[in-house]
């Protein structure tokens, strides 16, 4: 399976490098924006750091700690019930299974899979992702989830009826696992769900255009070890 996986992982790369001076323009302005995100990190982290493509941020508004490493994507599926990506970064540097993975415009998906240097990421656009996600400005949550049509669009399921929700609303990560930190961008709100459907659907429209991805962050929660050691203990 690892034989595989390498030899997978380097037809990927040979076929993303051919393609990638015809991207050039486009890969200059996600550069310009990821540097611009850079800087921002960098004027809000306590500590610097010396690592070459990975920098520690600590967040004062959520008090959580996180590592960012750049990666690029080297295969992108948008069009399948259950898409995943592969990028370049695996083992050797640090990446592990269940890492948020994102860019400037918002989330991407989950590490699921690592070889030595490259991983297997599920996308949100698959039938089996589930991400806890909030409207922006307030406290009602639901789960993203994709029905498989549209690679554009995504659903926010059962948020509560009460919650004051309109066309536009941005609508973001919630913090409620330890993948994502809080206030990480999806999209918005484009269409509300009609009538007593049970589980009060919502279509979001996503700010990132899956179909045309080729930087990312793999994030990485340093508490994440400690929480789940913490939640999994037995009650006495």
């Amino acid at each position: 399976m690892n034989s595989a996986n390498i030899v997978t992982g380097g037809l990927y790369k040979t076929l993303s490098d051919y393609t990638e001076y015809l991207h050039l323009r486009s890969d200059n302005n996600i550069l310009s924006e990821e540097n611009t995100r850079l800087k921002n990190i960098l004027e809000r982290a306590i500590s610097k750091s010396s690592m070459i493509d990975s920098i520690i941020v600590d967040s004062t508004k959520y008090m959580q700690k996180y590592i960012y490493t750049e990666a690029k994507i080297i295969n992108n599926n948008y069009s399948k019930p259950f898409n995943f990506l592969t990028i370049n970064k695996g083992k050797r540097q640090k990446i592990d299974k269940e890492m948020a993975v994102i860019n400037s415009k918002g989330i991407i998906g989950i590490t699921e899979k690592t070889s030595n240097n490259y991983t297997r990421v599920q996308s949100i656009l698959s039938k089996n992702s589930n991400i806890n996600a909030r409207i922006k400005g307030n406290t009602f949550y639901g789960t993203l989830k994709w029905d498989g049509i549209d690679y554009n669009t995504v659903q926010l399921h059962d948020i509560e009826r009460q919650a004051p929700i309109k066309i536009g609303d941005t609508v973001e990560t919630g913090g409620k696992s330890t993948i994502f930190p809080e206030g990480i961008p999806i999209g918005t709100v484009l269409k509300l769900s009609q009538g007593n459907t049970a589980d009060n659907k919502i279509d979001i429209k996503l700010f990132n255009d899956m179909s045309n991805l080729r930087y990312v962050y793999i994030v990485k929660n340093l508490d994440k070890e400690e929480i789940l050691s913490l939640e999994n203990t037995q009650n006495e």
